[in-house]
């Protein structure tokens, strides 16, 4: 099981954000729970559309005190190795669980992983540029939200 641990500073406490590779039904659930939430619920984007790829797709859980606040996954399609599904719930925002989770992921993908990109969500261009990504194409809608397709450059 993979761990990656990353100091997370809240007034005088320190609080313990970790990131796990999913190996459990438990954490798997978990880690639907906070998509649903977030994607679903939130966003409004349809359920169906939310839960496709499962099987061949490797997934993480971030938690912070032990308590889920997000999750995200990697996949290899025929073009190389997709991130998708980054998803923190609400509560938990601005508490650095989206860079955790991508360094979580990159540290995690194949040696072989040279084509690495994503579907960003336009609020969350930000975060994958400051990890080396950049944009590539055009703005479009995926689920009814307008993303940019971003690929990790060197």
């Amino acid at each position: 099981m993979a761990l990656f641990l990353f100091p997370l500073h809240k007034s005088s406490l320190m609080q313990a954000l970790q990131v796990t590779k999913i190996t459990t039904t438990l954490q798997l659930e978990q880690a639907f729970l906070i998509r649903r939430t977030v994607f679903v619920e939130e966003q409004n984007c349809p359920p169906e559309l939310e839960l496709a790829d499962e099987e061949e797709s490797t997934h993480f859980l971030a938690t912070i005190d032990h308590n889920p606040c997000g999750t995200c996954r990697w996949r290899k399609t025929d073009k190389g190795y997709k991130l998708e599904r980054f998803a923190v719930l609400k509560e938990f925002r601005g508490k650095r669980v989206g860079q955790a989770l991508l360094s979580a992921v990159l540290n995690d993908l194949p040696v072989d992983a040279t084509y690495i990109y994503l579907n960003s969500q336009l609020d969350a261009v930000g975060l994958y540029t400051k990890f080396g990504f950049a944009f590539e194409g055009d703005q479009f809608e995926e689920a009814g939200i307008q993303h940019l397709k971003m690929v990790k450059k060197a």
